[in-house]
């Protein structure tokens, strides 16, 4: 079984940004990334965006581990 995280917190320390910075440069609200980083919801628009304004891969995300 996969076991998978998001790697936000970690993203976002690496770059020296916010959430709030993020929300800014995505469109995505505040609260939805808050909800990503705490593994509560992904919606699928979302993970596009971030992954497009921290220009990385989807996948680059998360931590999944086997």
């Amino acid at each position: 079984m996969l076991n998978i995280k998001p790697r936000l917190r970690e993203l976002l320390k690496e770059r020296g940004l916010t959430q709030g910075q993020l929300s800014e440069m995505t469109g995505v609200a505040q609260a939805s990334i808050s909800r990503f980083d705490k593994n509560e919801q992904h919606l699928d628009w979302h993970l596009f965006s971030i992954a497009k304004a921290l220009d990385i891969s989807i996948e680059a995300l998360f931590k999944i581990e086997e």
